[in-house]
C-alpha cells in the first residue's frame, strides 16, 4: 500500500508541478488556439512566466514552512540526546554512481551538518534514512552515498544506514523500526529516556515531525538547508521556479500525508518544552490560590491582614519560550 501511494503521488506530481502544469496549459492552448479559453490560457502562462521570472513567489509559500521550526540552542537542551536521524534528498545518487564519487545538491547540508553533531554528541546512534525517490532508476540509492561520503570522512563506523525508503512516511516507518531494535539491545536503557535529534532541511520538517510524530518518535527538529530570503525581486526564471516547485510540492505534501492519516494535523508545530509547561502548571496554580484568598478576604474583611495578604506570583512566563 505504501509503495501504491508512492507511485500516485509521483504521477500526480509529475501533472501538477508548477513548471510542467504552466506548460501543459500552454500547449493545449495552442493546439486550440480558435477558442476564446485557448487564447486565455496561451496568454495567462505567458504572462505567469514573466512574472515568476522576476518576482521569487516561492518566498511567500515557504516562509511559513521554514519559520515554523526554529533552529535549536543545543546548549540549552537538557533532554539527553538518544540519536540523530538525518533525512536523506541532498544526495545524487546516479551521478555519484556514474563518476564513483560522492554527488551533492543544493540540500547538501542536511548530511554536512552532520560531522559536527557526531562530534558533539560521541554517544549518539547515527541513523541515515534515504532510498531512492525515482521511478526509472531506483537502484541508485542516497544511503549508498551518504554512507560513502561519512565513510572516507572517518564517520562510517557509527553510522546505521537505511536505503529502502522512497518518501518521508517510509523514513519515518523504517526508523521505527532500526529504534526498536536498537532499544532491544539497549541494555542501559539510554535509548528510552533520551530524544532524537532529526535533521532535514527547514522547508521539509514540518512535514517529516508530523510523520515522526505519528510513528512514535520523539524528536526534535534541527533544520537546516534554508532557502527563502526577503528579497522582493529576483531576477531568473530558472531560479524562482525551481524554488516555487519546492514550495508547492511540500504544501501538497503536507496536504495528502494529512487527508491519508499520515500526520495527526496539516502543519505540525512545536511543542513546549516539558520545563516550560511545568512552570506554566506551577504558575497556574499559584495564580489559583491567590484568586482563592483574594475571595476569602472579600467575603470575611475581618480576616487577619497578613494572613489575607496575597502571595506573590513569580513571573515564571518571562522568558518562556516553546521549543
Amino acid at each position: 500500500m505504501t509503495d501504491l501511494f508512492f507511485y500516485l503521488s509521483k504521477i500526480f506530481w509529475l501533472i501538477v508541478q508548477p513548471d510542467h502544469f504552466l506548460l501543459l496549459v500552454l500547449l493545449i492552448g495552442l493546439l486550440r488556439w480558435r477558442r476564446a479559453s485557448s487564447v486565455v490560457m496561451v496568454w495567462g502562462s505567458v504572462l505567469a512566466l514573466l512574472c515568476l521570472s522576476v518576482f521569487p513567489a516561492a518566498n511567500y509559500l515557504l516562509e511559513p514552512l521554514e519559520q515554523r521550526f526554529p533552529q535549536p540552542d543545543l546548549t540549552q537542551i537538557e533532554t539527553p540526546i538518544a540519536g540523530i536521524i538525518v533525512l536523506g534528498g541532498g544526495e545524487e545518487a546516479e551521478l555519484s554512481a556514474v563518476h564513483d564519487m560522492p554527488q551533492f545538491n543544493s540540500a547538501a547540508e542536511r548530511l554536512m551538518v552532520l560531522p559536527a553533531l557526531m562530534l558533539r554528541y560521541p554517544q549518539a546512534k547515527v541513523i541515515f534514512t534515504g532510498g531512492s525517490g525515482s521511478l526509472l532508476k531506483p537502484q541508485y540509492r542516497g544511503g549508498d552515498v551518504a554512507k560513502q561520503w561519512l565513510t572516507e570522512q572517518g564517520l562510517g563506523a557509527r553510522l546505521i544506514v537505511e536505503r529502502d525508503s522512497r518518501n518521508t512516511f517510509q523514513n519515518a516507518m523504517y526508523s521505527r523500526e532500526i529504534i526498536d531494535e536498537l532499544k532491544q539491545n539497549d541494555q542501559e536503557n539510554d535509548l528510552a529516556s533520551g530524544k532524537w535529534l532529526l535533521v532535514t532541511s527547514a522547508f521539509h520538517m514540518p512535514r517529516s515531525v508530523g510523520v515522526y510524530r505519528q510513528a512514535g518518535i520523539d524528536v526534535i527538529p534541527y533544520p537546516v538547508d534554508y532557502r527563502q530570503f526577503n528579497n522582493q525581486i529576483q531576477l531568473g526564471l530558472n531560479a524562482n521556479m525551481s524554488e516555487l516547485n519546492v514550495a508547492v510540492r511540500e504544501w501538497i505534501g503536507l496536504a495528502a500525508y494529512y487527508l491519508t492519516d499520515k500526520t495527526a494535523v496539516l502543519l505540525p508545530k512545536p511543542f513546549a518544552h516539558r520545563s516550560v509547561q511545568s512552570k506554566l502548571q506551577n504558575t497556574e496554580q499559584q495564580m489559583l490560590e491567590t484568586r482563592h484568598l483574594e475571595t476569602q478576604n472579600a467575603e470575611n474583611p475581618k480576616l487577619d491582614a497578613n494572613s489575607a495578604e496575597p502571595q506573590q506570583v513569580t513571573p515564571l512566563l518571562n522568558g518562556i519560550t516553546e521549543t
